[in-house]
């Protein structure tokens, strides 16, 4: 059952439904889900591009939170956790893994990515794009990846069709953003916490900088990555995860 208070858009084709999203949010009186069947230009984080071939998820909710640049990052935290179990229902859980920053994990290869985009001058932003990709039916060659890509077909997972898995994913973020907003990041954070991908396991981070190995020790109030190093505690903000 779709959510209420949820706009929905879907579309045949589109360059990149991030790059839609930015175009109708002016038009837009509720939160709105953009779904598409194919992408041309669909990008992931740091401007990688995403293959999006027809019978895979692509879509991007576009909404305007009342809340601070940081505070709106931190709902990658909130999309990751409805994309979890919305990907429970169609595949063994215990498969599953969230892997920080923003992707999810299906028997150790990436089946699942998001991507945030905000924009505003002020202390609050005007509006927040959440991009979600999910290889449904097929996945990527995967080309020098640090993580194979695999698809939730090819993992064993039931057969979905991608305008019913927006519905399920649309119902579990308004659950997740339920609980945001009466129990706050801390639940969200909680919860993402309970699915982590090699907690506790020694893990490399990349920050651009440097590279930097340790213990997973948790994931912080900020949303920061910390790691028990040999140099003691290190927060980082910002990094791709090796493991």
């Amino acid at each position: 059952m779709w959510p209420g208070g949820y706009g929905r858009v879907l579309l045949d084709e589109v360059d990149s439904t991030m790059a839609e999203a930015a175009r109708i949010v002016r038009t837009l009186e509720k939160p709105t889900w953009i779904m598409a069947r194919r992408q041309t230009e669909a990008r992931g984080r740091r401007g990688k591009v995403w293959d999006s071939p027809r019978g895979n998820f692509s879509a991007t909710l576009i909404c305007r939170p009342q809340a601070t640049p940081h505070e709106a990052a931190k709902r990658s935290f909130l999309a990751a956790n409805a994309l979890f179990e919305s990907l429970a229902i169609f595949v063994d859980r215990t498969k599953l893994a969230l892997k920080w920053p923003n992707d999810v994990l299906l028997s150790g290869g990436k089946v699942a990515g998001i991507l945030l985009e905000s924009s505003g001058k002020g202390p609050y932003v005007d509006w927040l794009a959440i991009g979600v990709g999910v290889n449904l039916v097929s996945a990527p060659p995967g080309d020098g990846a640090a993580f194979r890509p695999v698809s939730l077909a090819g993992e064993g997972g039931e057969k979905v069709r991608p305008e019913d898995f927006l519905t399920v994913l649309a119902s579990n973020f308004a659950t997740q953003e339920g609980k945001w907003e009466t129990f706050g990041f801390p639940r969200i954070r909680e919860d993402w916490l309970r699915h982590a991908a090699r907690l506790g396991e020694e893990i490399t981070a990349r920050t651009g900088k440097e590279t930097v190995r340790g213990l997973f020790d948790t994931v912080d109030q900020d949303g920061n990555l910390i790691l028990i190093t040999a140099r003691g505690p290190r927060s980082i903000a910002a990094a791709e995860v090796y493991f």
